[in-house]
């Protein structure tokens, strides 16, 4: 993937280290010997290269092949909206986990127009949340989330409803007190303030209520307190969160770091480093500071990686996983601690991307190359990275060095999600369509175990 270069706009706010420009390097892409499972062959890395991708040099040929940088300056665009077309109607989508790269934990859950939650895929930690009848089975099929009705806002397996009430499924910190993680699979009712936005990850939550921000649950990662007043290793309640920045808070995005979204475009975060995007000398840094970018409009946070959209730039950092074979294998120098512009064909609306994960294959780990997602203003979506399920969907199993276009969609797209082997995009009409490995039902079309290269449209109830 090419690199341009581009200004940072600053941010009015204290103890930001501006960025005045960011000169990209070459992106040394690679290309693992992929098969169905998403495999990659054990290489020896040199940490001193770009690590912003899978750990294979690309072709000689690749440059010439990839997108002309576009380089048409800074944009105000949102995603094409969303317009109903029909009773079955999604209006926001997102994946069903944020965190666990071991599990394969990979599905989708749809916000339906109604009010209710639609959720399918991967079931081994209840986030379908069709209760205890449905056990840890798998779904194709998508099915509405038990017990809930007028929600307005969804992450992951959390949901608020009209009236402020905060609802979690799967697995996490769910207990009465906050302080219990347990795996729930149908909706609890957070004992929370009335809220606007909950994220939550197995162990750790946290919520909007009003201009604060309430955390509970484990704090390994500095996300509930300081370790000098809270425990690092036990769980505890909701406590408040004390923000460096004033502005209204827009949204929320838990993983190993927390990030909230002021109206401003400021984000804030604080937790583990990566995906912590500002500089710190505490690891994990547990107080909220602002990063180095304004304008953010939408960030996609998942395990150790994020990717963020300022002014039609995609913007992304985190932990790439490189080929192993002992998991402690940890080192800083395989990661892009700050955010770094990415070249795609157009300005981008909206960004996505995916957790670093394992696999096995006899019996030894290895990490698969990561991947990302972008929608532009036109409605277009382009994916690039992992592809040996399809996944990128460009209608063959060629990993994607650069941004490709995805064939087949029948109109402009709202949103893309991602999940290491399978990918959704939202259309303006609320249609879903899914594509790559459907190992886990991840395509919603009824026929588990059954993978595409072209999108096909999931069944919504």
């Amino acid at each position: 993937m090419r690199f341009t270069k581009r200004r940072l706009d600053p941010i009015p706010a204290r103890g930001v280290v501006l960025l005045s420009s960011v000169m990209f390097a070459g992106a040394a892409w690679s290309c693992a010997s992929d098969d169905e499972a998403g495999g990659a062959r054990n290489d020896e890395r040199d940490a001193s290269v770009d690590v912003m991708a899978p750990d294979v040099a690309a072709p000689a040929d690749s440059a010439a092949d990839a997108p002309a940088a576009h380089d048409a300056g800074l944009i105000d665009a949102a995603p094409l909206p969303v317009v109903c077309a029909s009773p079955s109607c999604v209006v926001s989508l997102v994946t069903s986990s944020s965190v666990d790269a071991i599990s394969h934990n990979e599905g989708f859950c749809a916000l339906m127009q109604d009010g209710t939650v639609a959720c399918w895929g991967a079931n081994g930690a209840g986030q379908l949340g069709r209760g205890d009848d449905a056990g840890d089975d798998d779904s194709a099929t998508p099915a509405r989330v038990l017990g809930l009705s007028n929600v307005i806002s969804l992450h992951h397996t959390c949901a608020v409803d009209k009236e402020g009430a905060a609802y979690c499924w799967g697995t996490g910190p769910f207990g009465a007190s906050g302080t219990a993680s347990f795996t729930a699979r149908t909706p609890v009712k957070l004992p929370i303030p009335a809220a606007s936005h909950v994220d939550a990850t197995p162990t750790t939550a946290c919520a909007v209520t009003g201009d604060s921000v309430l955390c509970w649950g484990s704090n390994e990662d500095g996300q509930v307190g300081p370790f000098s007043t809270t425990d690092r290793k036990a769980m505890h309640e909701p406590r408040a969160v004390p923000l460096a920045h004033e502005a209204p808070i827009r949204d929320i995005a838990i993983s190993r770091a927390t990030f909230i979204l002021h109206a401003d475009g400021t984000i804030e975060s604080w937790g583990a480093n990566p995906p912590l995007a500002r500089q710190s000398s505490l690891f994990p840094d547990p107080y909220p500071q602002p990063i180095a970018i304004g304008g953010i409009s939408g960030i996609d946070l998942t395990d150790e990686n994020a990717c963020a959209v300022a002014g039609g730039i995609g913007y992304c950092w985190g932990r790439v996983l490189p080929n192993f074979t002992e998991r402690d294998t940890d080192d800083l120098a395989l990661a892009k601690i700050l955010p770094e512009p990415v070249s795609t064909p157009e300005p981008i609306v909206q960004i996505a991307t995916t957790m670093n994960v394992i696999k096995y294959e006899l019996g030894a780990p290895i990490g698969q190359p990561q991947r990302w997602c972008a929608v532009g203003p036109t409605g277009d979506v382009y994916c690039w990275g992992a592809n040996a399920s399809g996944q990128a969907g460009d209608g063959t199993k060629d990993h994607a060095y650069n941004p490709v276009k995805v064939v087949g969609l029948p109109g402009p797209a709202s949103q893309v999600k991602t999940t290491p082997d399978a990918t959704c995009a939202l259309l303006t009409t609320g249609r879903v369509y899914c594509w790559g490995s459907n190992y886990y039902g991840q395509l919603g079309n009824g026929k588990i175990r059954h993978p595409s290269i072209t999108p096909q449209e999931v069944v919504l109830p």
